[in-house]
């Protein structure tokens, strides 16, 4: 009996399982990149201040108007394909004036569809909504450790356009 097609797709098997386990965890580097875009459908992006990020363009890398200017290591995950983001920054001289939502009832909102490394796995006792961009944010502050995140739902009673543009639910966009 030929063992060596058996022997070829052990190894192949193989393979594929721990670059499944490994490439996720492996630092961010052009091909863990091209990974993360074209497989898993997300990106990262690192400032080493809020005042670095955009203010305009392209509202993944937007930071929300809540974020203080001069937060720090600000990091930023988001899905390629929808609204949901993860934003992670650290609180400088400003203190972030609490999550809040002054208009209409924040829905709950199911746990984040993003992970990374550099975000706690449980926050969810935590989180108090927060509404004054227009995407709802769930927010955790830890001493000065802030961890925001959205899966793309619109904050209640917000106009949501951005530069005139109608802001479509994570659920109809398309990029």
């Amino acid at each position: 009996m030929n063992r060596r097609p058996l022997v070829i797709a052990a190894a192949t098997v193989g393979v594929l399982a721990t670059a499944a386990v490994a490439l996720p965890n492996l630092p961010t580097n052009p091909v863990t990149n091209a990974i993360n875009d074209r497989v898993f459908k997300e990106k990262g992006k690192r400032y080493a201040t809020a005042a670095e990020a955009p203010t305009r363009g392209e509202s993944a890398w937007t930071l929300p108007d809540w974020v203080p200017r001069d937060a720090t290591d600000v990091r930023i995950k988001a899905r390629t394909s929808g609204g949901a983001r993860l934003i992670r920054f650290t609180l400088a001289a400003t203190p972030l004036d609490g999550p809040q939502c002054a208009a209409g009832t924040p829905k709950k909102s199911p746990k984040t569809a993003l992970a990374a490394k550099w975000w706690p796995g449980d926050t969810r006792a935590e989180e108090r909504p927060e509404c004054r961009d227009h995407y709802q944010y769930q927010v955790t502050v830890r001493g000065k450790n802030v961890y925001a995140w959205t899966d793309g739902t619109p904050s209640p009673g917000a106009n949501n356009t951005q530069g005139g543009a109608q802001v479509q639910p994570a659920s109809s966009r398309t990029h």
